[in-house]
């Protein structure tokens, strides 16, 4: 196997295990997707800043490594793409925005410490909306990311980037953050796998950070960092890297008592799944409705769960959620920032930031929070998982925040993000898997929602799952060409 288009089709396990065997080099695969990028990059703009020499380095000292005989990383060799929200320690970290064009993080953030450790090959940093207060794929700086599904759509945000170069295998692994459903949002309309783990299974430090505005990208209680990947097993080997305790991060938690890598084994048949189409009152494109009913069905049908539609039963929190987003941001330093950037900078954001916030409505969020999470550990007192939507819309056009229309409904520009931000407030983990495609070859996702704590079902959940309905066979079309 040597052709860019035979490697770049491997999974991340199968990399790791060839370069391990010497079936491959770690430098033929990094420049097997270094020439996917250098193919594909300028229609997809997946990544913003890539850094080519640094992973021809990187792999030649990994090769120099296993030729002597030295231990390496489990993932040594395996290319991997890093959000632009993420530090890198003397990689540009831009975080899509003219503020920060120049900044170059002085050290690394835990998730990339450890993934350097395995032996992960860095191509660059993928593109973000900026500072991450988004669903989709554009900024001031850069152009905007698209969809290699269909090149005129979103593959929504935040983690863009890193969702369209998954999907387009430019790299196996990519990294993505979390903070209202930025890796599920783009695992959804990319057609890839993106796991949000439980609050505190991946340490965070130290977020975007310029002495200037130094809390800009810490949604603390809302944040999550995860992998994104095109197999759940490829997922559940990057948890086993970046998953563990860190005092950097004062959520962090004890290690999980299982082995990451083994989630994925067994059976679910048994399990009691609730399944929520709309949450009661939310607006679903009747398409993406019917796909996600029909995954749904594979639960009992294919894998012996008993499936009943049932909510929550909360009322629409986004306006908590939104407050809870602005009282974790540092409004001084960024309305500092839109001082001197304001007229460079996204409007919906500059909008967010001068806006006079009230302590009632930071309060009244924190109130809300506390009711959805009743709710739900109520509600999961009756179920294994819960199954939703990832996203109520197919991927839909660039440059826009979202549709203000679904199935007929006037909505708000937000309303397409219904079932992810809860899964921040609540804190459990959530996974978005292929469900399916629209007549117009559009990816939509499947949400899987686990107890809390119950990372361990939710992956060996999607591992069943992916083997009653795979998805790895199909390809987008930008790769046809």
């Amino acid at each position: 196997m040597s052709s860019t288009h035979d490697i770049c089709d491997l999974s991340a396990t199968d990399i790791a295990t060839k370069i391990r065997r010497k079936e491959l080099s770690a430098v033929e695969v990094t420049e097997a997707h270094l020439q996917r990028i250098d193919a594909l990059d300028g229609q997809l703009h997946a990544f913003c800043t890539p850094t080519p020499d640094l992973a021809r380095e990187i792999a030649r000292n990994i090769d120099a490594d296993i030729m002597a005989g030295r231990e390496v990383g489990q993932l040594a060799g395996v290319p991997l793409g890093v959000k632009d929200l993420i530090c890198t320690a003397g990689i540009r970290t831009v975080s899509g925005s003219v503020a920060y064009k120049d900044f170059v993080p002085d050290e690394d953030d835990v998730c990339v410490e450890r993934l350097k450790a395995a032996g992960c090959v860095i191509l660059g940093k993928t593109n973000v909306p900026e500072f991450g207060y988004s669903g989709v794929g554009h900024n001031p700086v850069f152009e905007t990311t698209r969809n290699p599904w269909n090149l005129e759509r979103t593959p929504g945000g935040s983690s863009a980037g890193s969702g369209a170069a998954v999907a387009a295998g430019m790299c196996p692994l990519a990294l993505g953050s979390d903070g209202g459903g930025s890796i599920r949002i783009p695992a959804a309309h990319s057609g890839i796998y993106g796991l949000k783990a439980s609050m505190g299974r991946v340490p965070l430090y130290p977020g975007t950070k310029d002495e200037r505005y130094p809390g800009v990208s810490s949604w603390e209680s809302l944040e999550h960092i995860g992998p994104m990947t095109r197999t759940v097993a490829d997922a559940a080997l990057m948890m086993s890297v970046i998953a563990g305790p860190d005092p950097r991060d004062r959520f962090t938690l004890p290690a999980a008592p299982y082995d990451w890598r083994k989630t994925i084994d067994g059976e679910i048949k048994g399990l009691r799944v609730a399944l929520s189409l709309d949450w009661g009152y939310a607006a679903v494109d009747p398409e993406v409705r019917a796909i996600v009913a029909d995954a749904a069905r594979a639960f009992e049908t294919d894998l012996g769960c008993t499936v009943e539609e049932a909510h929550p039963g909360w009322d629409d929190p986004f306006a908590a959620f939104w407050a809870l987003v602005a009282s974790e941001t540092d409004l001084r330093g960024m309305r500092k920032m839109v001082e001197q950037y304001g007229s460079q900078m996204s409007p919906h954001l500059v909008a967010m930031i001068e806006r006079p916030w009230t302590a009632e409505e930071f309060t009244d969020a924190l109130m809300v929070r506390k009711a959805v999470n009743n709710k739900m550990w109520r509600f999961m007192q009756t179920y294994d998982l819960l199954l939703t939507p990832t996203l109520a819309v197919p991927p839909f056009a660039l440059n826009i925040q979202g549709p203000e229309r679904i199935d007929g409904r006037m909505v708000a520009n937000t309303a397409w993000l219904a079932f992810t931000f809860p899964m921040n407030m609540t804190g459990q983990p959530a996974a978005s898997i292929p469900a399916g495609f629209t007549k117009d070859g559009l990816p939509v996702g499947l949400q899987i929602v686990g107890r809390h704590l119950d990372d361990e079902l939710v992956l060996r959940a999607s591992a069943c799952f992916e083997k009653v309905r795979p998805w790895m066979g199909r390809r987008p079309p930008i790769l046809a060409v």
